[in-house]
């Protein structure tokens, strides 16, 4: 899709579209109104500043628009809409040995015990032994300063997923 097409769609496709970037009520509220763009960077300029003037609480919904780390199941079937994106981010998960598969199950367990959400990570680009071991250092965070790691991860995510809207 071009960003001629995004601009030129009703409201309510465009909300769709923009969802399968970012899970977010908020985000894709906001942002929807905010077109026409007359630039991709003019897209993605305006999708940071809303994403930046969220709520934790929206942070929150939109990990919850993800699968796990390593979670083929989910990906099959709670993202549908986004599991060709998903599992591409996630790619090579699918090359990890069985204890790499094994640390970053418990690894999200613990993370999401600790913090009340999954791990986020723009996987793109990152092995399994990668994202286990940023997983692992991210744990001891405190909470407050892991929410901005994970929001910022997230706006990465959500940046990758445009421009593959776009592309």
């Amino acid at each position: 899709m071009t960003l001629s097409d995004l601009n030129t769609l009703a409201p309510a496709a465009r909300a769709e579209a923009l969802a399968t970037c970012c899970g977010a009520t908020a985000w894709v509220t906001t942002l929807n109104e905010q077109f026409p763009f007359s630039s991709p960077s003019a897209l993605y300029e305006a999708a940071d500043r809303t994403w930046y003037n969220l709520t934790e609480a929206d942070w929150r919904e939109a990990f919850t628009h993800h699968p796990k780390i390593g979670d083929v199941h989910a990906l099959k079937e709670k993202f549908a809409s986004t599991a060709t994106w998903a599992a591409g981010e996630q790619g090579a998960v699918r090359q990890a040995s069985q204890d790499t598969l094994e640390s970053l199950s418990a690894g999200n367990d613990a993370y999401e015990r600790r913090f009340g959400y999954i791990f986020i990570v723009c996987a793109t680009g990152k092995s399994a032994d990668e994202m286990l071991a940023l997983l692992q250092a991210r744990l001891p965070h405190e909470p407050s300063r892991e929410i901005q790691v994970a929001m910022g991860e997230q706006a990465k995510i959500t940046r990758l997923r445009l421009q593959k809207l776009l592309a």
